[in-house]
């Protein structure tokens, strides 16, 4: 280890003698110096193979490195990585001086403060990794904010005297060095957001850790983020940066374990008021919301952690007895929920008009299932768009005879359950809203066939807890007069297994969900008669 922390120190020397050797040309332009600044970056690309060839036997070759000390030597590789892009960008600087027909028209303009800026920044890196100071982390990572202004102001400058029409070539020069420092500052956003990632073990945007850090505050709770453990959620796809905030101090901390959301502002507002409804409704049903700060770039949210496993987890892994235990205790508190937000009126799920709407995004992922119409021999196959009108097309008028207040993304990874309290708990809620309760029914059915498990075990459970969802929903259909229940879980299957294909890479997987979706709806386009007498065939889900 010591070698690396040698290396990366006398890298971070030569980058900043890199930058005082382009302070005295840019003051008096000299090509040999110029060209001993390209001698200069050999040896830094050089001082960057070792470190990384360094970081990454170390991090391959011992074992014994705890998960912190891989941090700082993934954090130390990205920050050499970035520190060779200031030295190429003050090489860069240094051969636009050559371009310069007046050699004094540089000296027209401010741009020492860009140099001191970017001195200044390098001079905290050193302590901000081997101290683990997150305050001068958040100092080189605003000194972006600082280059980019002075770009801004110095952009609109040459702009406004380019149209003299007199040394046209000079001020694009001028422009083009300038655009050189702005791009340093992209490369110190990235020094100092590696720096957090030493520190915190996890990769976090400025504005997500400014917004940690807030939203911790408004706790009540003065907390450094260097007691703070942070440790990411994968497997969301809302675009959200979630992760579990966890008390790392040495016991007297003042942080209980919380969940940390940052993502798009409506999406969390949105949640904060779902789960401030089903706090009315099913008080302890949703995580309270502890904190929430908006700000430019996005919203912070804090949420109570809540105890428990995801059904997902335990449908793949639980005893029998475990699992049937759970789905009793879901389907009951599944059915409270229904009963009292049940509001006698129609309610359409528009289901087929969410499918359009992800279709885009599905086509990305698998161009080729945006098929046109084709013929074999005297068949005629309709083209996928054409299926989907037509079938949404018959589908109106296809409507719940009542609302309920549904989930909205009733994914079995989205359901916690409590064995200690025998308790459900609901996670993940700015889709809820009153809607069509085949939707979430729908969507946990498809949450479980859509997992890319392929073991005969692994499948059955997943069947089961598919079909015992179904047949549950069926029950509820029938106690409440609910006729046409099968014809729209007909649409909503379809809808899932299709837009689930966007997020499944495995091409025979994918296909095969596709397919089946594609199925569900020429089952529903080939009905005849009244929704009420339709038949579901759930050999295309459950098999």
């Amino acid at each position: 280890m010591n070698i690396i922390v040698d290396n990366f120190k006398f890298m971070l020397m030569e980058v900043g003698r890199q930058l005082e050797s382009l302070r005295r040309v840019m003051k008096s332009p000299d090509e040999k110096a110029i060209l001993r600044m390209d001698t200069r970056d050999d040896y830094i690309d050089n001082l960057k193979s070792v470190l990384q060839n360094n970081c990454y036997a170390k991090i391959h070759g011992d074992a014994s490195l705890g998960s912190m000390k891989v941090s700082f030597l993934r954090g130390i590789n990205t920050i050499t990585t970035n520190l060779e892009r200031i030295g190429d960008h003050c090489v860069n600087i240094s051969r636009q001086l050559l371009h310069y027909e007046d050699t004094t028209f540089l000296q027209h303009y401010d741009y020492e403060i860009c140099l001191d800026v970017v001195a200044s920044a390098l001079e905290r890196v050193d302590s901000a990794v081997f101290k683990r100071d997150m305050n001068k982390a958040f100092e080189i990572c605003r000194t972006e904010m600082e280059l980019d202004s002075i770009y801004k102001v110095n952009f609109d400058r040459i702009r406004r005297e380019l149209r003299s029409g007199d040394h046209t070539g000079d001020f694009l020069t001028t422009l083009f060095i300038f655009r050189y420092f702005e791009r340093i500052g992209d490369t110190l956003l990235n020094i100092g957001e590696a720096v957090i990632f030493t520190i915190t073990g996890d990769r976090f945007k400025i504005h997500q850790i400014d917004g940690l850090r807030d939203v911790l505050a408004q706790t009540g709770k003065d907390v450094p983020l260097t007691d703070v453990e942070f440790k990411s959620i994968w497997g969301s796809r809302s675009g959200c940066r979630i992760g579990k905030v966890e008390d790392a101090s040495d016991g007297n901390g003042a942080v209980t374990d919380v969940i940390f959301k940052d993502g798009e502002r409506e999406k969390l507002v949105e949640e904060r008021d779902t789960i401030a409804r089903w706090q009315e409704i099913a008080p302890g049903l949703a995580p309270r919301v502890i904190a929430l700060r908006e700000h430019d770039e996005s919203t912070s949210m804090l949420v109570e952690f809540l105890k428990g496993e995801t059904f997902q987890d335990i449908v793949l892994g639980a005893t029998a007895e475990h699992l049937a235990k759970a789905m009793a205790t879901l389907k009951v508190t599944v059915e409270h929920l229904w009963d009292i937000t049940r509001k006698d009126k129609p309610v359409d799920a528009h289901v087929l008009g969410q499918l359009q709407a992800r279709l885009g995004g599905v086509f990305r992922t698998h161009p080729h299932y945006n098929y046109p119409q084709y013929c074999i021999g005297g068949y005629v196959e309709p083209s996928l768009a054409s299926i989907v009108e037509a079938a949404k097309e018959k589908s109106h008028g296809l409507v719940a005879p009542f609302s309920v207040f549904i989930h909205g993304d009733f994914n079995s990874n989205n359901i916690i359950y409590n064995d200690t309290e025998d308790r459900i708990h609901y996670i993940d809620l700015h889709r809820s809203a009153d809607n069509d309760y085949v939707q979430d029914v729908s969507v946990f059915m498809v949450s479980n066939f859509r997992l890319p498990l392929f073991r005969q075990n692994q499948r059955s459970r997943l069947r089961a807890a598919a079909l015992e969802m179904y047949n549950f929903g069926h029950q509820y259909a029938q106690k409440h007069g609910d006729t046409t229940y099968e014809a729209r879980m007909c649409l909503g299957l379809a809808r899932s297994l299709m837009t689930s294909t966007r997020f499944e890479l495995n091409s025979k997987f994918a296909k095969h969900m596709f397919m089946r979706g594609v199925f569900y709806l020429k089952t529903f386009l080939a009905h005849q008669g009244d929704f009420d007498a339709f038949n579901l065939p759930l050999e295309g889900i459950l098999d």
